[in-house]
C-alpha cells in the first residue's frame, strides 16, 4: 500500500502525474499531516466489524487508514477527474470500493444495504468538503441511516455551531436539528498547515452518534422543523414575530402558544431551548 500520501513532494508529483487540478466548486483540500487520520480512525473507534462509509476521499490519505481498520470501506468520490488517481493510491487497498456519484443525490439506506449487509456495524468518516457540510450531516441525520456514529472534519466555526450548547448566541436551526437526531462532541482542532492546499480556517474533527429514539418527542417532526426554522428565519425579531411571519399565524396566536408552552413572549429563538420548541409546535399546529 501507498502510505506518501502526507508527503507534499511526493503528492505534488502524483497531481502532476495524472494532471490533476484542485476543484473550487468541490472545495478540495488534502490532507498532508500523517497524524491527522490515524487519530480519526482511532477517535472513531472504528474496527473490522465495521462497514465504514467515506464521503470525499480526494486522493485517498483517509481511505488509506480507513481500510486498514475496518472491515470494509465504500467511498463516494463526486469528482471524476480522481478516478485514475484513487486506482493507484488505492491499488492495495482490497476491502475498498470507491463510488463515483454526488453523495446529495444517492438513496444511502439502499447504499448501505447492499454494500454493508454482513457488517454487524457501519460507521460514517470523512473529511467534508465545507461548502457542503450542512447539506451532508443533514441527509445523514434525516434519513435515519442505521450508524454508530458519524466522525466527520469540518470548519471549526461549523462545528462550534452544530454542536453548541443551547439556549446560547451560537444556536441555530441547524444546530436544533443535530441536538434532535444525535449526540455530539469535538475531538480535536486541526491546523491549516495540515492540508493542501491550505485553507484560511481552522478545521475541527467531530463526533455525531445518531440517537436510537429522539430525546423529547413531537407530534409531527415536519411541525416542529417548520417552527425552529421560521424562528430562526429573522433572528433579530422575536420568535413570536418571527414564527408568525415565517408560518402566517396571527401573531395573537403565536404569543398564546408561547405562553402556553412556559417560554417568554419576548424571547429570542436562540433562548429556546429543544423541548421548549417541541412543545410549542405540539401546541401551535395540530
Amino acid at each position: 500500500m501507498d502510505n506518501k500520501l502526507t508527503d507534499i513532494a511526493y503528492l505534488r508529483g502524483l497531481l502532476a502525474k495524472y494532471k490533476f487540478k484542485f476543484s473550487k466548486e468541490y472545495g478540495q483540500n488534502f490532507i498532508v499531516n500523517p497524524d491527522v487520520c490515524p487519530r480519526m480512525v482511532e477517535e472513531a473507534g472504528i474496527d473490522e466489524s465495521y462497514g465504514v462509509l467515506e464521503i470525499g476521499p480526494g486522493v485517498g490519505v483517509l481511505t488509506q487508514e480507513l481500510s486498514l481498520a475496518a472491515g470494509k470501506v465504500v467511498a463516494i468520490e463526486i469528482d471524476k477527474h480522481l478516478k485514475p488517481l484513487l486506482k493507484e493510491t488505492l491499488a492495495g487497498c482490497e476491502n475498498v470500493e470507491v463510488i463515483f456519484a454526488d453523495a446529495l443525490k444517492l438513496d444511502l439506506h439502499e447504499l448501505l444495504k447492499e454494500h454493508f449487509a454482513e457488517y454487524e456495524k457501519v460507521a460514517v468518516c470523512a473529511n467534508l468538503p465545507y461548502y457542503i457540510t450542512s447539506q451532508v450531516l443533514m441527509k445523514l441525520l434525516e434519513e435515519k441511516l442505521p450508524v454508530e456514529s458519524i466522525t466527520v472534519m469540518v470548519q471549526k466555526e461549523a462545528a462550534r455551531r452544530l454542536l453548541a450548547k443551547q439556549q446560547t448566541r451560537e444556536v441555530g436551526a441547524i444546530t436544533m436539528a443535530v441536538h434532535y437526531y444525535a449526540d455530539g462532541e469535538i475531538l480535536f482542532d486541526v491546523q491549516p498547515g495540515s492540508f493542501m492546499p491550505a485553507p484560511k480556517v481552522v478545521s475541527s474533527v467531530m463526533k455525531l452518534t445518531p440517537r436510537k429514539q429522539a430525546e423529547y418527542i413531537p407530534n409531527n417532526e415536519k411541525d416542529l422543523f417548520a417552527v425552529i426554522k421560521a424562528a430562526f428565519s429573522q433572528r433579530r425579531k422575536t420568535a413570536a414575530n418571527a414564527i408568525s411571519a415565517g408560518l402566517k399565524l396571527p401573531k395573537e396566536q403565536v404569543q398564546s402558544a408561547l405562553e402556553e408552552a412556559g417560554i417568554p413572549v419576548m424571547a429570542r429563538p436562540e433562548q429556546i431551548s429543544l423541548s421548549q420548541f417541541v412543545e410549542l409546535s405540539n401546541i401551535l399546529l395540530v
